[in-house]
């Protein structure tokens, strides 16, 4: 695999720095966004993996959610969330990960997510399948949605409450025909437990392109599908310019994804 060992390196020392600082750090809003949180291990863990990022692929380009954007002309894009989970990881809650992806053109090819607290190490390279601490995992392979695990995520819109409003109207139809619905607010844990098979499912409303490259090449090795919360293939044309874009995202294996693209369409329309 082409990207592994830079992944499985990266990762490991990224996770390293988020272990020593777990519980000793605190988080402050950044902006005006109340779900937006930042600490300073953020920081260190996003200037670590931009660093090694230049050093062996010094042609790159790179989006790194809080160092922002370095433009090489390159047709491939490193994409860089150093903490996904900020706010648990700032008030001791140990569900959090740290995710790198990587973009040719519009199409993830590699990506790669810690999770320091599960010790877990997950990679995936395009056509080359998942590998969770080395061993291959797929999704789950049961057939009824009604027996699955679903993780789903929400932000609230305080500057928009219809749109909240909108959104629970459709996670209470999903929550009606699933088994039980869960939410770790932390996108890496959810996608690899989506990828191995413990979760039927990933949906999410309120998404930056970070938080969707390395979850997404991760669920489709894995033999899922990774779409937009409505079914549409996700669009990282331009990706240098998409900083600043929604993004939402529907993962699951193809059956249960066809369902619950059922679900939402029927609830929406």
């Amino acid at each position: 695999m082409l990207y592994q060992q830079f992944l499985n390196e990266s990762l490991k020392e990224a996770a390293s720095i988020a272990t020593e600082n777990f519980g000793k750090v605190a988080g402050f809003i950044k902006g005006s966004d109340n779900n937006q949180v930042l600490t300073e291990t953020d920081i260190a863990i996003g200037k670590l993996l931009v660093e090694k990022v230049k050093r062996t692929y010094p042609t790159y380009n790179i989006i790194d959610e809080e160092a922002g954007v370095v433009d090489n002309g390159s047709e491939y894009t490193w994409i860089i969330d150093p903490i996904d989970g900020t706010s648990n990881f700032a008030s001791g809650v140990p569900t959090y990960g740290i995710m790198m992806g990587l973009l040719k053109n519009d199409t993830p090819i590699a990506g790669g997510v810690v999770n320091p607290y599960f010790k877990d190490i997950c990679i995936a390279e395009k056509g080359q399948g998942t590998y969770l601490n080395g061993e291959k995992i797929n999704v789950t392979n049961e057939a009824k949605l009604s027996n699955c695990l679903v993780a789903y995520h929400i932000d609230g819109h305080q500057e928009n409450p219809q749109q909240t409003k909108d959104e629970a109207k459709i996670f209470a139809e999903i929550v009606l025909a699933i088994r039980n619905m869960r939410n770790t607010g932390c996108e890496p844990v959810d996608a690899v437990w989506v990828a191995k098979g413990s979760y039927g499912a990933l949906l999410n409303h309120s998404m930056k392109i970070w938080d969707a490259v390395a979850p997404q090449i991760i669920i489709e090795e894995a033999g899922g599908i990774y779409t937009d919360f409505f079914g549409k293939v996700i669009d990282y044309t331009n990706p240098l310019s998409k900083t600043e874009q929604n993004f939402t995202s529907c993962a699951a294996s193809p059956t249960l994804h066809k369902q619950l693209q059922e679900i939402i369409h029927k609830t929406t329309i």
